[in-house]
């Protein structure tokens, strides 16, 4: 794994890159996540089956962290960036979550520069209370903890952690900052996320969007208990965008809309993307 800067849309732009095969996927994270949201899938398989380059979305991560400009435009012109200084014409596309919402996003605006969609748990319409069941991951921003343990502490006990798998903690540690008086915070701004919420993943017509997606698709889906005896995506919905679609195919892998990137559920989603790239 190496780790990587460029300058892009007036920010710095940092990614990782995992060395493997052609072709290459770019990944895109949830909401309030970093590059390493990847790492369990890296540690199924995916490199070296694949050149996996994972990237850090603007005010996460390693990222720059504008005030403002957190739209779903704001987010694309960054990652057409990325495809141009990596000097990808196009490019296969992988999102979980709100990456899986850019990658539509993408696919709709910049069709050329598109080759193929891998959507994970990213569909038109979610669960009816995502908002509320979002909470548990939400209210970590904004928090001071004393230490890296204390933040873990808290992060194993929440509700969607149904089991910890080590692969997790690079991730968490990619997520918070060291403060001078040696307490940690979260990475991600309050405000700079609630503005990628609601003029971003709330703030498109994505229904619309999906029946002029002509790229072929596969949406891995996930419909394990996250919060509120619920999954983040019910099957049911993620079939609705499938059949929305023009050419996308459907995959239900073990876990929730958090531990499917980890243990069995990675596992199973590397198998599903190297079928769906006949690899």
């Amino acid at each position: 794994m190496t780790s990587h800067h460029l300058l892009t849309n007036n920010i710095r732009l940092h990614y990782l890159e995992f060395e493997g095969e052609q072709p290459t996927i770019i990944f895109m994270h949830g909401l309030t996540a970093n590059a390493h949201a990847f790492d369990g899938l890296v540690a199924a398989g995916l490199s070296p089956a694949f050149h996996v380059v994972s990237v850090d979305l603007r005010g996460r991560g390693e990222s720059s962290q504008p005030e403002a400009g957190y739209t779903m435009a704001d987010h694309a012109k960054d990652i057409l960036g990325l495809l141009d200084y990596l000097q990808l014409e196009k490019a296969i596309l992988a999102g979980h979550s709100f990456g899986g919402f850019l990658a539509l996003y993408l696919a709709r605006f910049f069709p050329q520069r598109v080759d193929r969609l891998i959507l994970m748990d990213a569909a038109a319409n979610m669960h009816p209370k995502t908002k509320e069941m979002l909470g548990p991951a939400l209210g970590r921003l904004g928090m001071r903890f004393p230490s890296f343990e204390a933040y873990l502490e808290k992060v194993k006990a929440a509700p969607y952690l149904s089991a910890w798998d080590d692969q997790m903690e690079s991730y968490y540690r990619a997520d918070v900052k060291n403060n001078p008086d040696g307490t940690v915070s979260c990475i991600p701004e309050p405000a700079h996320m609630m503005e990628a919420v609601m003029k971003g993943s709330l703030g498109e017509p994505w229904l619309d969007y999906l029946q002029s997606v002509e790229h072929k698709a596969i949406l891995v889906n996930a419909p394990g208990v996250y919060t509120m005896n619920a999954a983040l995506l019910p099957e049911e919905n993620a079939m609705q965008t499938v059949e929305l679609m023009k050419n996308c195919i459907y995959a239900k892998v073990p876990g929730n809309h958090q531990t499917m990137l980890y243990g069995e559920g990675a596992r199973e989603i590397v198998s599903v993307i190297k079928h769906f790239l006949n690899k």
